[in-house]
């Protein structure tokens, strides 16, 4: 039976009846062993063969005819037939009934074999023949698949035939008389074999279950794990000491740009994560430097973990996306710089609006020579050099935060160049060069803010070489990070290769009239996007500004 617990549901598999509480799914009690189970299934077989070999063994013993020497038999002639009938029922039984599911075929078979070889115990004259012991063992058998009191009813049907026949073989023999008490405990013992073994197999079965039940909760709570890695961000790797990697989920073949790591040595698939573990080996309290693992990629903060499995000892590494960190100092620098600039023109500005202003008046003086008006010039030119680093810091201050949006960036060149050329004059051209299907999140304005400084610069040096500007804009899909692509190209001198590492610095120009902010804010607004610009010297003279953009499902 099984006790009801509130919250409970009842879960019943062919003769097979067990509680599970909902709340910790702990089986409560199992009152029989299901019959389609493997383990119930391989004690059938087992009872099949022993039954097999016990008719073999009768058959044998009548057929040298050692029965009447080993055997006091009361009916030869019976015993014989006895035991060819056993041996026969019982080939038949393990051919025709191979997997039985149903209750009934089981019991059937058992109380066919109690019965027959309480007909041999007769046969072969009671209690001295020993037989009755082969009662006892049919008997424990049948209760480990026949629970409850089916199975006792097994054991009842055992005790009364030895008692009855007993009794029955007393009438014809008067010596059997004595065998009673012998009778009574082989009796006993049927029914205290069937209550052991009922307990014993129950005890067993619960084992069984509650490990099953545990084997399946550590199975789904590793499925789960497996699931939190593989949609983690973090990139996580297991390595061995030969640096091959035995487990890496989803972001790490993402950060790393390659689809399938598992198995392969790290050496020559990340060679900056691998200098960086080495660092950090030689000195573990060395916090290492952020790594780009792929071109074009964001960068990385890989940290170092060991694990001690075994006597084996391998590394767990971690690889965080600072591109999100970084986006978030850098709002606090411009939020710092706001405050700065907010001063800047204050104290700033007011006196330079007043130095500019006489200037203004002095150029109205007629009184001044040539000399004198070239120096009012200087200083109108420098008033609006200086007035335009402080718009130009302002701007960069003030700037709002992105507000990135689904661009096809097809669509969206094409137009751009459109309205772009209608400012420009004849001596200055924009070629587009685009591929379909490019699709990114980015804020428009910010966007436009910087592809009109790239362009505009790329237009000026283009004329310092050329007797007109141009400027080529080619877009397309990078085929080893699949991310889109724009660059713009120019041919004028191109930067000195001295000069690279610095043209992102703010207030970094080669230009006499230049405040070196216009690249500096460029990059920022591409990075507030997940963006990156980076310079590339061009083939034959040039220069290439490559705008790398995000996936469109990495910013939200």
């Amino acid at each position: 039976m099984c006790r009801r617990v509130s919250p409970c549901s009842r879960i019943s598999t062919g003769t097979a009846r067990s509680c599970i509480c909902a709340k910790d799914r702990n089986p409560v009690s199992v009152d029989a062993l299901p019959l389609g189970s493997e383990q119930s299934q391989r004690i059938l077989r087992l009872y099949n063969l022993y039954r097999l070999i016990i008719g073999l063994a009768l058959v044998l013993l009548i057929s040298s005819e050692l029965d009447d020497q080993l055997l006091e038999i009361a009916n030869t002639q019976l015993f014989r037939y006895g035991s060819w009938l056993y041996l026969i029922v019982n080939l038949l039984v393990i051919t025709l009934m191979q997997r039985p599911r149903r209750l009934a075929p089981v019991f059937s078979l058992a109380l066919f074999d109690v019965l027959l070889l309480a007909g041999l115990f007769y046969a072969a004259g009671g209690t001295p023949s020993g037989l009755g012991n082969l009662l006892i063992v049919a008997v424990a058998i049948a209760n480990i698949l026949l629970r409850g009191r089916i199975g006792l009813l097994i054991a009842a049907v055992a005790a009364i035939s030895l008692i009855y026949l007993t009794f029955y073989l007393s009438l014809s023999r008067p010596a059997a008389a004595a065998q009673y008490v012998q009778a009574g405990a082989l009796g006993a013992l049927c029914f205290a074999a069937a209550i052991f073994v009922q307990g014993l197999s129950r005890r067993l079965q619960l084992s069984e279950t509650l490990a099953e039940q545990r084997a399946a909760d550590v199975a789904n709570l590793e499925a789960l794990n497996a699931q939190i890695l593989q949609r983690m961000r973090t990139g996580i790797l297991v390595l061995n000491t030969q640096r091959r990697v035995l487990l890496a989920n989803q972001g790490a073949q993402t950060l790393i740009g390659a689809d399938a790591l598992a198995g392969q040595v790290i050496d020559p698939i990340a060679p900056p994560l691998v200098e960086r573990l080495a660092q950090w080996r030689d000195n573990p309290a060395l916090r290492p430097s952020s790594v780009q693992l792929q071109e074009g990629g964001p960068a990385v903060q890989p940290s170092f973990v060991p694990l001690q499995r075994g006597e084996q000892q391998h590394t767990l590494v971690f690889l965080d996306d600072i591109s999100q960190i970084a986006q978030q100092a850098q709002q606090l620098k411009l939020a710092a710089l706001g405050r700065l600039t907010a001063g800047i023109a204050h104290e700033i500005r007011n006196p330079l609006g007043a130095i500019s202003h006489a200037a203004q008046l002095l150029q109205e003086s007629e009184d001044l020579q040539g000399p004198d008006q070239r120096l009012l010039q200087i200083i109108q030119d420098h008033s609006r050099r200086m007035n335009l680093v402080i718009e130009n810091v302002l701007q960069l201050s003030r700037r709002r935060q992105a507000e990135p949006q689904l661009l096809d960036l097809k669509y969206w060149l094409h137009r751009f160049a459109g309205e772009f050329r209608n400012t420009l004059p004849n001596t200055q051209q924009v070629h587009v060069e685009t591929g379909g299907g490019l699709q990114t999140r980015m804020d428009p304005n910010q966007l436009t803010q910087v592809l009109t400084n790239l362009v505009q610069n790329g237009l000026r040096y283009s004329a310092q070489r050329n007797p007109y500007g141009q400027v080529w804009l080619r877009l397309y899909r990078d085929a080893s990070s699949d991310l889109p692509v724009l660059e713009v190209l120019d041919d004028g001198p191109g930067v000195p290769a001295e000069q690279v590492q610095h043209i992102f610095e703010p207030f970094y120009t080669t230009e006499n009239k230049g405040t070196g902010l216009g690249l500096y804010i460029s990059r920022e607004l591409c990075e507030s996007n997940q963006a990156r610009l980076d310079y590339q010297p061009r083939e034959g003279g040039g220069s290439c500004f490559r705008i790398i953009f995000a996936h469109p499902r990495k910013l939200s």
